[in-house]
């Protein structure tokens, strides 16, 4: 940087990282946004890509287009590989290195497969881009073959969290509703989705009501749902269940992972107080544990008193109030009060018409009401004009359109 300005490295573009990019918009500061990625990815809508009823494009953003109003901010695609603290130096995958005045880590996480046997080389999570276009692209692979050969086609979502549950509920409808048309030499009834989860319900966070109505619309549409159920190794050909002491050996042609995350790994070199997953323990100001000028904000982040979920609106939340301490500092002002999460809600969809959702304020939702919430919230919050219009026709055709069988499969 050219000026004498104190700089902000923050490293991340997601929720959290462009909420403390964008608080940051008229200090007195110079940004660099670092992210091994060119684009921001939208996650909640990746398995809409997975299951072929959004182009990646709609659910992507350049992340240097920030740039058109916010002049202060650079952009370096680079992984951060290092850190030291002392002399408050990241190390980038680059080669170079960048000093800071303030270190903001919105790194997010990756797949967690809890050392279970052959997860890891066997079963793709969706929590990237380029995961959710393999998944797609498999799938259809898979698809192709079993329209040709008397083989049944089998998918297990491992995880009934809302990735898990919204990916199971959108593979049930492509196969109740698309295939019959798009595949006619494919029978449905050769085509098995199996959702297993070890906790003895679905969706977790949600009230007992909610969760049932969730497992009776992925039964309603034919998911196998299999609870009280461990995954115990993850073979090339299916995976080994464990349930009730019982082993049992469920073939499968692709399993979808989306049990669970943690830290990257990479974390742990790097001097910093870890807490429950690898994440970075913070204080009540969303500060690193003994580093006043180092910050940790969404999924990457643990504060021990207050535990916030792994969702979009605490790294929001906590990327704006990360912004409010660092404009504070840098004025010479009395630091904000402790960081205080407000929740807003959470919801997850099972399929057309049908989801659930408990907003704050009012009273828990199912069915068609909390599915129009859940459009609706999801295409606000997607960056850029173009995306939500994109998205807002995609999804139109393929939820509104009831005739509309076009499976979306371009790059």
């Amino acid at each position: 940087m050219s000026t004498q300005r104190p700089h902000v490295v923050i490293i991340g573009g997601g929720f959290g990282g462009l909420a403390a990019v964008r608080g940051l918009r008229r200090a007195p500061v110079d940004i660099t946004l670092v992210d091994d990625h060119a684009a921001n990815v939208f996650q909640p809508l990746l398995y809409q890509v997975a299951t072929a009823a959004l182009n990646p494009g709609d659910i992507t953003w350049f992340l240097r287009s920030v740039r058109a109003k916010q002049p202060n901010v650079h952009f370096r695609r680079a992984a951060m590989t290092g850190l030291n603290p002392e002399a408050k130096v990241v190390s980038l995958s680059d080669g170079t290195e960048l000093t800071y005045d303030y270190l903001v880590l919105a790194l997010g996480v990756s797949a967690n497969f809890f050392g279970i046997p052959g997860a890891e080389k066997h079963a793709i999570p969706l929590y990237q881009r380029a995961q959710a276009l393999r998944i797609r692209d498999r799938l259809f692979g898979e698809m192709e073959w079993a329209a040709t050969h008397p083989d049944d086609l089998r998918i297990v979502v491992v995880g009934g969290g809302a990735t898990g549950v919204e990916t199971a509920g959108a593979l049930a409808e492509m196969r109740n509703l698309d295939l019959p048309v798009v595949y006619p030499e494919l029978d449905p009834n050769r085509v098995h989705i199996t959702l297993v989860e070890m906790a003895p319900h679905v969706l977790a966070p949600f009230q007992p009501k909610l969760r049932r109505y969730a497992a009776n619309q992925l039964t309603k549409r034919g998911v196998d749902l299999r609870l009280n159920t461990a995954v115990k190794e993850v073979r090339a050909d299916g995976v080994l269940l464990d349930h009730e002491t019982e082993t049992e050996f469920l073939p499968a042609n692709l399993v979808i992972w989306a049990s669970g995350v943690s830290a990257h790994p990479q974390v742990a070199d790097w001097g910093l107080t870890q807490g429950r997953g690898g994440r970075i323990q913070t204080d009540q100001h969303l500060r690193a544990l003994g580093h006043r000028d180092i910050f940790a904000i969404g999924d990457a982040a643990w504060t021990e008193d207050s535990p916030l979920p792994q969702q979009a609106q605490p790294a929001l939340q906590g990327g704006k109030y990360v912004a409010r301490m660092i404009r504070a500092a840098v004025a010479g002002q009395t630091e904000p009060a402790a960081f205080h999460y407000v929740d807003k809600g959470t919801m997850a969809t099972i399929g057309r018409a049908s989801a659930i959702a408990q907003i704050t304020g009012l009273p828990s939702l199912r069915g068609l009401p909390a599915w129009l919430i859940w459009v609706g919230i999801h295409i606000a919050q997607l960056l850029g004009n173009r995306n939500r219009f994109a998205t807002m026709v995609n999804l139109g055709q393929k939820y509104l359109g009831w005739r509309s069988h076009n499976l979306i499969v371009g790059d």
